[in-house]
């Protein structure tokens, strides 16, 4: 009996420590593309932590899961992002779209409509947001496909 305590014991703190690890991204899943030219950036640990809690308190009401509610043809999966004019699938588009956004071919503003800095007067959770916090959300969002695959902008089929 005691050999079956000792037993179960480890393995519970085996899989609790396993699990804890797995949490853990590599650098390689934390690498992201930085510019249109393909340059990359690794992100910290804490970066996603922050892009995480700053996306869920800012952008999930909209985007929650990858999708878009107002259009859910345009989610903020990958092949969405990389068809945009200009394109948003890497930090620097992303960073300058919540500067702000314009229409998905890139010919007017819709800084009105989608919450932004530049229009932070009227969506007040944009208003405290730095550089450094637009980097942090614009990182959550390219790592997304990398840890739920198809499930990052799915919509109704996974959420």
């Amino acid at each position: 009996m005691a050999k079956k305590i000792i037993f179960l014991t480890f393995m519970i703190t085996f899989l609790h420590l396993t699990e804890v690890k797995g949490l853990e991204l590599d650098e390689l899943t934390r690498t992201v593309q930085l510019e249109a030219s393909g340059k990359t950036v690794t992100l910290t640990p804490e970066q996603l932590k922050r892009g995480k809690r700053l996306f869920n308190n800012a952008c999930s009401q909209c985007h929650n899961g990858g999708i878009t509610k107002t259009n859910p043809n345009i989610g903020l999966d990958t092949e969405s992002l990389s068809l945009a004019t200009p394109s948003r699938d890497h930090m620097n588009g992303l960073i300058d779209y919540m500067k702000d956004p314009t229409t998905y071919d890139g010919e007017y503003s819709i800084a009105e409509l989608h919450p932004s800095i530049k229009s932070a007067e009227i969506f007040p959770k944009m208003r405290n947001l730095t550089d450094e916090d637009l980097f942090a959300i614009a990182g959550h969002i390219l790592i997304q496909p990398k840890i739920v695959s198809e499930k990052w902008g799915g919509g109704k089929l996974y959420y």
